[in-house]
Parts: C-alpha cells; sequence; structure tokens
C-alpha cells in the first residue's frame, strides 16, 4: 500500500501544483505534530492495560471512550486556534480544521484498534491497518479524471477517515458488546497519570520528524516547503524498512536484559540488517534522485534539481539512521529512555535553531541539511550512550567495513557514469551485482556464513 500512495501523491502535488501543495503539506504536519499526542498517551497505556488485565475493558471503557472524545474536540480546537496564530485565515484555516478533524478521526481509529490488538485479533486489525489507506488511494485515483483540488483532495481523505472511524466502531461494538459512556473521575485521573510519559516520547518523535516542513512553509515559502514534501516523501517510504526491523531487535534487546555478550551479538548481527539494503538505497539516490520525479511531467528542471537536491541530503540523513538508528533500539530496549528523550529533546532544539537563521535564505535545502547534522548529532549520542551507559561494545570494524563497501560503491557508480552513458537501469543493475562483491570482498558478508545458512535451512 505505501508504494501505491507514494506514487497517488506525488500525482497530487504535480495536479495541484507546488505552492497550493506546500501549504496542505504545511498544515498536514502541523495537525501530525498534535494529533499524535492528542490522547495523551492514552492509547499505548490502554493497549497495555487492557492486554496485561481481562477485566480493564469492561471497567474503564465507559470513562475512557468519552475522555478520547473529548480530548480530540479540545486538540481540534487547539489546531485551529494555533494555525490562527501563525497567521492561517479565512479558506486556509477552514482545510487546517478539515485536516485536523480527519487526522484525529484516525487517531481514535488507533486507539480503537488496541482494543482489538489486545484481545488477539492480529488478522482482523492487520485488515484494518490498511482500509483507510486503500479508502484514500482508491478516492484520489477517482478524483484524477474530473480534476484535483486541494478541496477536494483534503474532502477525501476526510472522508476516508470517517467511514474508517465508523467501521471500526461499529465493529468493536460488535466484538465486546455496546459500552455505555459513564465518565469517572478518579478514573480519568488514573489513566491520564499513566498515559502522559508515553506522550511525551510521542510528541518529541513527532516533533523531531514534522516539524522542518511546517517552519519551511512559515520562514521561506509553499513552495519550498512543497519541494521538502516530495523528497521527504520518499525517504518516509524507504524508513519503513528500519520500522519494521527494528521492533524486532527491540524485543530481542529485551530479552536479553542482563545479558551483554547476547546483547552484543545482536547488536552486530543488527548493525548488518539494519544496514546493508539501505547502503544501495541512498547510493542511488545520490547518483539518479532525478528518477524519483518522473511523475513531476508540469514541473520545471530547476523545480526538479531542487527537489533531488533535497532528496540527495534526506537520503544521507537516511544513510545516518541505517548505521546509527539500531543503537537508539538498543538503548530504549533496555531502561535508557530518559537519556534517549534528552538526546532528541537537544536535537529538535538545534533544528529549530538552525532553521530560524537558515530557511529564510535557503528554504528547503536548508531544511534538508539542518535535519542531517542533527541526525549526526544524535546518533554520535546514541553511540555514546550505548559504550558508556549500556556497556555493549560498539562494533567500530564492522562500521568501518560498513563504511568502505559504501565508498567503494560511490567511487564506482561515479566512475561508471564518467565512463560511460549506460541508461539508468543497466547502470543499476552493474552496480548493484558491484556492490554484492565488495560486501563479501569488505567482509561485510563471509561465505561461510552463507554456507552455515542454507545449511541450517536444508
Amino acid at each position: 500500500m505505501k508504494p501505491g500512495w507514494v506514487v497517488a501523491e506525488n500525482v497530487v502535488q504535480d495536479r495541484i501544483g507546488h505552492e497550493a501543495f506546500g501549504t496542505f503539506a504545511a498544515l498536514l504536519n502541523f495537525t501530525l505534530v498534535l494529533a499524535s499526542v492528542s490522547d495523551l498517551g492514552i492509547t499505548q497505556h490502554t493497549t497495555k492495560r487492557v492486554a496485561a488485565e481481562p477485566g480493564f475493558l469492561p471497567e474503564y471503557f465507559p470513562t475512557v471512550l468519552p475522555l478520547r472524545g473529548a480530548l480530540g474536540l479540545l486538540f481540534l480546537l487547539v489546531m485551529v486556534a494555533g494555525g490562527w496564530l501563525m497567521g492561517y485565515r479565512g479558506h486556509t484555516l477552514y482545510l487546517l480544521a478539515l485536516i485536523g478533524g480527519g487526522l484525529l478521526l484516525t487517531q481514535y481509529a488507533q486507539f480503537l484498534r488496541g482494543a482489538v490488538q489486545a484481545h488477539q485479533h492480529f488478522r482482523t486489525d492487520a485488515w484494518l491497518s490498511v482500509l483507510e489507506k486503500a479508502l484514500m488511494l482508491g478516492l484520489v485515483l477517482l478524483l484524477l479524471p474530473i480534476g484535483v483540488t486541494p478541496d477536494n483532495y483534503v474532502a477525501a481523505r476526510t472522508a476516508a477517515a470517517a467511514f474508517t472511524f465508523v467501521l471500526l466502531y461499529a465493529l468493536v461494538t460488535r466484538l465486546f458488546g455496546r459500552v455505555p459512556w459513564r465518565p469517572r473521575r478518579a478514573q480519568a485521573t488514573e489513566l491520564l497519570r499513566g498515559s502522559l510519559p508515553f506522550a511525551l516520547i510521542t510528541l518529541l518523535y513527532g516533533m523531531n520528524e514534522r516539524i522542518d516542513m511546517l517552519m519551511i512553509e512559515r520562514l521561506s515559502s509553499p513552495k519550498e516547503a512543497s519541494y521538502y514534501a516530495g523528497a521527504y516523501r520518499w525517504v518516509d517510504a524507504v524508513m519503513m524498512y528500519l520500522w519494521t526491523v527494528l521492533p524486532l531487535f527491540f524485543a530481542k534487546f529485551a530479552h536479553a536484559l542482563h545479558r551483554r555478550d547476547e546483547q552484543r551479538e545482536l547488536l552486530w548481527f543488527g548493525q548488518r540488517v539494519a544496514t546493508v539494503p539501505l547502503l544501495f538505497i541512498c547510493a542511488f539516490v545520490l547518483f539518479r534522485g532525478e528518477l524519483l520525479f518522473f511523475q513531476f511531467s508540469r514541473s520545471s528542471p530547476a523545480e526538479i534539481a531542487r527537489m533531488t537536491l533535497c532528496a540527495q541530503l534526506l537520503f544521507l540523513n537516511v544513510l545516518v539512521h541505517a548505521f546509527f538508528a539500531i543503537y537508539s533500539t538498543l538503548l530504549t530496549s533496555t531502561s535508557h529512555e530518559r537519556p534517549v528523550s534528552w538526546l532528541v529533546a537537544a536535537s529538535i532544539a538545534l533544528n529549530i535553531g538552525l532553521n530560524v537563521l537558515l530557511l529564510p535564505r535557503y528554504g528547503a535545502v536548508a531544511g534538508a541539511l539542518n535535519t542531517l547534522i542533527c541526525a549526526v548529532l544524535v546518533s554520535g549520542g546514541y553511540v555514546w550512550l550505548v559504550q558508556r551507559r549500556a556497556w555493549v561494545a560498539v562494533p567500530w570494524a564492522l562500521l568501518a567495513r560498513l563504511g568502505l563497501a559504501f565508498g567503494a560503491l560511490c567511487a564506482a557508480w561515479y566512475g561508471l557514469q564518467q565512463a560511460t552513458d549506460l541508461p539508468w537501469l543497466a547502470e543499476c543493475v552493474l552496480t548493484g551485482l558491484l556492490f554484492v562483491g565488495l560486501l563479501f570482498a569488505a567482509g561485510v558478508v563471509r561465505v561461510g556464513e552463507l554456507r552455515a545458512a542454507l545449511k541450517g535451512r536444508g
């Protein structure tokens, strides 16, 4: 579903124009930051309690459901008021309210899905997880022949969110029975006290990822925000690989909490799993990044070049995460959440400061560069904490071999482009085969390991 949505959103951005899409992207990211904490961490807290305490659902849901709904309405007002304070007026403020309403319905639906997950209905939850995106994709495809505008695009997204919410609420009622709304102050206080730590972590990570587009639109221009959005969309899609793989290692690190030798082996193995596939993707963007924007037929060569430069800088940020995101996973899974949160908070503060200084003059390129600088600094903090707080050995030799393989790949790709005029597909196939050889030559992958793996399968 994710690749289809990336392609569809590229078409939408091309059809409605960079000016309009930049404004939409800024509004969306502003609402995403607030919507991510609109329940003040109740979703995560409730899912944990329902899974551990079978009696929690019937006892607390009469309080949780209205509390969650009231918080959603409160945050919708906060969104609109915040938009007004930032200078949005008239029709733009109406779009902000519509986007925010749809996102809050999505967040409420995710909260209801927590009850489905906690009761082990994983197949049902899997279908529900793609339903809203599938509906949005279908509605957008229906809009293409008649013409996409910011208004009908936002309306389609909100309609998909509303339909998914209604369907999910009916499903939860069918699975668990009708839950009466009888809020109790003592229960609400207890829930909020237990959920606020989750809200703080969610806010930090949400701001760290989403604040750039809003600041670019406010401090530079909507067009610059659109260029950044076009590049970041691909980053978001590729990073799904890490967000799929790293939770598996989170559980394994937590299971080996007091066994540092086992954690070290997991880290050294996970380093390769997390890093190797992304090395080739990052090199591809560095040397063939313009291919990501093949759908932008209405954009000028200068606009394509601007988005390509943003993508190249942002994929250097992906490269940093490929090397070091697993260190954050190790830390958060072994009770080092507080120093990690402080690192993320410091990164956000630095990013905001750099944005204020550089965005008015350099726009989207400055936003991408600032993101890269902050990623490098926070990753250095992760490595230091792993050595000094978690006391797990960092695989410096493996990091050097991975870096050597990536450097050799980039040098070979550059040389191939200078010496030949191959079609891009042939060029990528050749460099891909070369990359496999480099992994063996640098010792990142060993023949003995492959033989052992094949024998194990046999």
